[in-house]
């Protein structure tokens, strides 16, 4: 090899950002916000570096230390690997993970759809943005609720107009119908999901029924028109995971009328504690899907062909998903349920704490909320972030604040999720968090 070749040039001074330099970057980069469950996770790097105790309940993941991923999934990817099939997989997915999904979806839900309305997609996230890129052009307006996860990014992707509803404990963190009524008219895309991430907590059948009438009303009003349809997003990725006597229910399911304007969102991240596999797909209509398609084929947004083979074969293989959710259900609900207890505990004692009853999912909202107390430090703590930061440091529980999913007021609610967490990690914030509230003047 050549001395030239050899040569190695230092370039960290010419890649340093420019001082004063403006309009590098797209101005929609320059304004999108970075992830502020990312900002928070690097705080609790530091913290546990320092070997401070922390229960981490931050990150919508699961550890596998705690939660594996089924055997039957892990042998067929290991499979796969050793036939060789390292190649590219079709852009809209293998046919037989496609005709997998059909079919899983015929049985466990009621719903049947053709493979032409399937497609697969590199995780969940993909699908859902793959959905907004298909179906929302700049100033179109979309409607969801807050606290909800990335819509609002989405709509800054995309160059649409937000119409974030904002929704109570009250209504469990869902929209009712009667709130959605006056936003339809004029919009281009209703974005729900259920159960919901942040809270943990599900739409009802008869909410969800009144949703879908509103949608078909407004479609009807529509199509003599000739104006273009309301579509319906309904990101359903968490729906095997229902707790408590709650029944996960779909809007083709209960309106099939419903089909023309639906997009489903779904995968085995959360279900199957896969999400570092990536596998997820979009069932919706034909045309629709199939213009995704074409799109994700440009973004090269297709899953692994070794994890979509071994899928294929775990979702046709009833008795080993009902064997795998025997054990990771009851698994996540007892941490949620644990949790809850320990924070009901704390409210009835008189601490400022509320949370409300998991019903899916692996998260839990729950509320913190001494504002106007202070710390022992003497500093008063006036917000989400004060509280946060606070919770932390002192009894070493980390949390998201709802401003990470769209909410503006600070009013002390907060994400918990259990993917990552053990029972007796639990067991054992509990005690902190109640001296370092009782701390507190």
């Amino acid at each position: 090899m050549s001395d030239a070749v050899r040569a190695a040039h230092d370039l960290s001074a010419l890649v340093a950002p420019p001082k004063g330099a403006k309009d590098r970057v797209s101005r929609m980069v320059e304004s999108l916000r970075g992830s502020e469950i990312l900002r928070i996770s690097g705080e609790i790097r530091a913290l546990v570096a320092s070997g401070q105790a922390v229960c981490d309940l931050t990150v919508g993941d699961f550890s596998p230390r705690h939660f594996p991923i089924p055997a039957a999934l892990r042998d067929g990817i290991q499979a796969a690997l050793a036939r060789g099939e390292t190649n590219y997989p079709p852009a809209a997915g293998l046919g037989e993970l496609r005709e997998a999904v059909r079919v899983f979806y015929s049985r466990e839900l009621g719903l049947e759809y053709p493979t032409s309305s399937i497609l697969i997609t590199c995780g969940s996230r993909p699908g859902i943005y793959g959905t907004y890129r298909t179906l929302v052009d700049p100033g179109d307006r979309v409607v969801y609720p807050v606290p909800s996860w990335n819509n609002n990014h989405y709509v800054h992707l995309t160059g649409g107009v937000d119409v974030a509803v904002r929704c109570s404990p009250d209504e469990r963190f869902l929209p009712r119908p009667e709130m959605l009524r006056p936003l339809l008219a004029g919009a281009r895309l209703l974005s729900l999901n259920s159960p919901l991430n942040p809270t943990g907590t599900a739409l009802s059948t008869e909410a969800l029924e009144g949703i879908c009438d509103l949608v078909l009303e407004e479609n009807a009003r529509r199509v003599p028109r000739g104006e273009r349809p309301l579509y319906f997003l309904y990101d359903q990725v968490y729906w095997m995971l229902c707790f408590g006597g709650t029944t996960h229910v779909t809007p083709v399911g209960l309106r099939p009328e419903m089909a023309p304007y639906t997009v489903l969102v779904d995968g085995i991240s959360k279900a199957f504690a896969a999400t570092g596999l990536r596998v997820g797909w979009v069932i919706g209509p034909a045309d629709v899907v199939s213009r995704m398609s074409a799109l994700m084929g440009h973004i090269g947004a297709w899953a692994p062909r070794p994890e979509q083979t071994a899928t294929a074969a775990l979702l046709q293989d009833p008795g080993a998903i009902r064997a795998f959710h025997a054990r990771f259900i009851p698994a996540v609900q007892g941490r949620l349920d644990r949790l809850h207890r320990g924070l009901q505990s704390l409210k009835a004692s008189g601490l400022p704490v509320d949370s409300t009853s998991p019903m899916g999912a692996i998260y839990l909202a729950a509320r913190i909320h001494p504002f106007g107390r202070r710390t022992p430090a003497g500093r008063e703590l006036e917000t989400n972030e004060d509280v946060r930061q606070y919770v932390l440091e002192r009894a070493g529980l980390a949390v998201v604040p709802f401003q990470a999913f769209g909410v503006k007021e600070d009013d002390g609610w907060f994400r918990l999720s259990v993917g990552a967490v053990s029972e007796d990690e639990i067991d054992a914030v509990m005690p902190r968090v109640r001296d370092a509230l009782g701390a507190l003047t």
